[in-house]
């Protein structure tokens, strides 16, 4: 929805990052319908029943509202580059949708419906989604991409480098030069989260060793064999993408504290600890939980930006010197007056030399 060009102006975008929030209000609880038994316990037992009996939800108002939103839209259209992975349960084998390949090949650029149908698909959620795409005599059958990469941030990087590489080869005399100037180095990060309910403890080798194939599919309403393949997809990409952007040891060789976290300025990542059960849930679209979801949000802009550490994996909030020596640091931002070292303060940062690079260019 921000990158689809607007129907009366195709150099901007169908939403604005603005109206998100209202968008996912007013559309969630038709996506997800909430079940209208009156006892928590019977709208659980139900729940794990659909889980074994098929798709928790038709998805027919999330096909028909994409449909209305995006009509013909296809994917070389976007007005932004986009890099959308999902998984093909047919060829069992991740495919990964961008702006560049669809402008190259017809074959590869299908309407923006089908590949959004195809990466929201969540398994047990919603059904499989399959289409044919233009110029293409293949089917398509796609699931969420999260199963492959729950966390894109690493896929978005290579497929940069690959077509960094790609754009130096074509470029003529006259912007041959500029390419080259492009350079790895000059990448900036910004990885947004979706919210995590990790706890440690929450599973352990006592418990697990009695379990059999249900247990580990279904116990107390979660999916212990789910929950550990998407942690595990993602934390490995975390601690990979610090690596790559690791701290300059040259400003920090004398600061122990900060030799096993990442460059501060390459990489933001940006993501919500120990949530409860019920707001990281896929579907739980009430009112009450999308307003929570809401709070989360606002709270997690003011907090400290944190890094993995790369010895133990964890995230640690990143240390103020001047807050440490009892003074808060404050800048002055179109009025308000936001705390430095804050994910907010962060976001300003990477706004500012995001600007200040288009206009170089």
């Amino acid at each position: 929805m921000l990158t689809a060009p607007n129907k009366n102006n195709h150099k901007q975008p169908l939403y604005a990052a603005k109206d998100i929030v209202s968008f996912y209000k007013d559309h969630a609880p038709k996506i997800f319908p909430q079940s209208k038994l009156p006892l928590k316990s019977l709208r659980s037992a139900t729940d794990v029943l659909w889980k074994f009996w098929g798709p928790r939800y038709k998805g027919d108002y999330l096909k028909d509202l994409l449909k209305e939103e995006l009509g013909d839209t296809t994917l070389k259209e976007t007005i932004t580059q986009v890099i959308i992975p999902t998984y093909d349960i047919n060829r069992l084998f991740p495919l990964i949708f961008t702006t560049a390949e669809a402008k190259m090949d017809e074959s590869k650029n299908p309407k923006l419906v089908d590949v959004c149908m195809s990466t929201s698909a969540a398994p047990t959620y919603l059904p499989c989604h399959e289409f044919e795409s233009n110029g293409s005599s293949r089917k398509f059958n796609m699931i969420d991409g999260g199963v492959a990469a729950n966390n894109p941030t690493l896929t978005a990087i290579l497929n940069e480098r690959k077509e960094m590489i790609l754009r130096r080869q074509l470029a003529t005399e006259k912007n041959k030069e500029a390419e080259l100037k492009i350079t790895p180095k000059r990448m900036l990060i910004l990885s947004l989260g979706t919210g995590s309910f990790k706890k440690v403890g929450k599973y352990n080798a006592a418990n697990s060793s009695k379990w059999g194939l249900f247990d580990w599919v279904q116990k107390n309403k979660t999916s212990p064999i789910i929950d550990i393949f998407s942690d595990a997809s993602a934390d490995m990409v975390d601690i990979h993408v610090g690596t790559i952007f690791q701290y300059d040891h040259d400003l920090h060789k004398n600061d122990p504290d900060k030799r096993n976290h990442p460059r501060k300025k390459d990489y933001l990542r940006i993501q919500a600890e120990n949530l409860t059960d019920e707001l990281c849930s896929v579907d739980i679209a009430t009112e009450k939980n999308l307003r929570d979801l809401e709070t989360v949000g606002e709270k997690l802009l003011d907090q400290r930006v944190s890094r993995v550490n790369l010895k133990t994996g964890e995230f640690e909030e990143l240390p103020d010197k001047k807050e440490s020596d009892g003074e808060t640091v404050f800048e002055e931002f179109e009025g308000l007056l936001v705390k430095k070292g804050t994910n907010r303060h962060a976001l300003i940062e990477f706004a500012r030399l995001l600007s200040a690079e288009r206009k170089r260019r």
